[in-house]
């Protein structure tokens, strides 16, 4: 049964993530049929990080594979969709324990929080028709975790069943009054170690940050959900990922949205 193989790539992913092994590939007998099925693996390693691990509530949600060039080395023509747990959520100039993960990534975004529910709709949400619901943003980390995968040989479904990799968001200070920004195309920095290091446009993750908005609200309305006022949705990066060491000191800029620091602790 299907159900039965769903249950055990979805535990296979997270006694992976749990013991701190290596990331593998799914293949053979443990690859998902479509995308689809890859969703409903998502779903269930939620299911058993609640059971098994503790965690609680979703706070927020994430978008991966924003760009043409992730998609087609992954082997997709579209985004993917992740959740956020409560306990992964960190306020600006959080100090990242490099204990906690296998190899940290930091991903340089805009976020947004939900001001009102956003009602289920029979058509296809857009970056025009979410925008109302939007009451901030906020420049942000992810912290990923991509536990030593190769590169070289990536696919999407086996990234979005082990939660795109999500093990944390840092979330810079709230801007109410974001939407008198060309918030689509505003300029970014990443100052690294204390030095300018390199510049962006928030418009790079899916052309524009409120595009990803727009794809989360339909990727939840199509299983039957909703984005709620409260949660925040992170963009997908900008810039490129980096790998930092102990010691390691990171600011995000984006023009109009102010900064957001962390530090990864020393060893």
């Amino acid at each position: 049964m299907r159900s039965d193989f769903i249950h055990r790539v979805a535990l296979d992913r997270f006694n992976g993530w749990r013991n701190r092994e290596k990331f593998t590939q799914l293949t053979g007998e443990n690859k998902p049929a479509d995308m689809d099925e890859a969703y409903e693996i998502q779903a269930k390693l939620y299911e058993i990080m609640r059971e098994k691990a503790g965690f609680t509530e979703f706070s927020g949600h994430k978008v991966a594979l924003t760009s043409p060039a992730i998609q087609e080395m992954c082997g997709v023509d579209q985004p993917a969709y992740g959740a956020v747990f409560r306990e992964f959520v960190h306020p600006n100039k959080h100090d990242i324990d490099q204990n906690d993960f296998i190899r940290l990534g930091i991903e340089f975004e805009v976020a947004f929080e939900i001001g009102k529910d956003i009602p289920v709709s029979d058509g296809q949400h857009t970056k025009e028709t979410i925008q109302p619901f939007i009451s901030a943003a906020m420049p942000a980390f992810e912290l990923i975790d991509d536990r030593d995968a190769d590169y070289a040989h990536l696919d999407a479904m086996s990234i979005l069943c082990d939660r795109c990799w999500c093990n944390g968001i840092v979330l810079g200070e709230r801007v109410h009054d974001w939407q008198s920004l060309d918030i689509g195309n505003l300029k970014s920095e990443v100052v690294w170690n204390g030095e300018a290091d390199e510049e962006g446009n928030t418009g790079a993750a899916l052309g524009h940050p409120l595009n990803s908005v727009a794809f989360v609200a339909n990727h939840l309305q199509a299983n039957g959900k909703q984005l709620k006022a409260g949660e925040i949705i992170m963009t997908g990066s900008a810039l490129k990922t980096r790998f930092p060491k102990p010691g390691d000191t990171a600011t995000y800029r984006v023009e109009g949205l102010g900064e957001v620091s962390t530090r990864v602790k020393s060893a």
